[in-house]
């Protein structure tokens, strides 16, 4: 598996607390957006976003964004 499965071609927006979070990165968890280790046996690993404050985010739901893992708009051209 050398591509990642789009889990959904819109982005995840979400509300983080204070913590350690890990985005899914193949895009099998399912958890959505969040690593659930699905990913076990394939070149993908989570992405690790350290939140330092409440706040909203917009993380990438198409697996192929280049500013991972938040949203940069990919999904529009699939």
């Amino acid at each position: 598996m050398s591509d990642p499965v789009s889990a959904r071609k819109q982005p995840y927006v979400v509300k983080l607390e204070r913590g350690d979070y890990y985005w899914c990165a193949c895009g099998r968890s399912a958890r959505q957006p969040y690593c659930d280790g699905s990913h076990r046996g394939t070149l993908f690993s989570p992405v690790k976003i350290a939140q330092a404050d409440v706040g909203q985010a917009v993380l990438c739901g198409c697996k192929r964004s280049r500013n991972k893992p938040f949203c940069d708009g990919s999904h529009t051209k699939l």
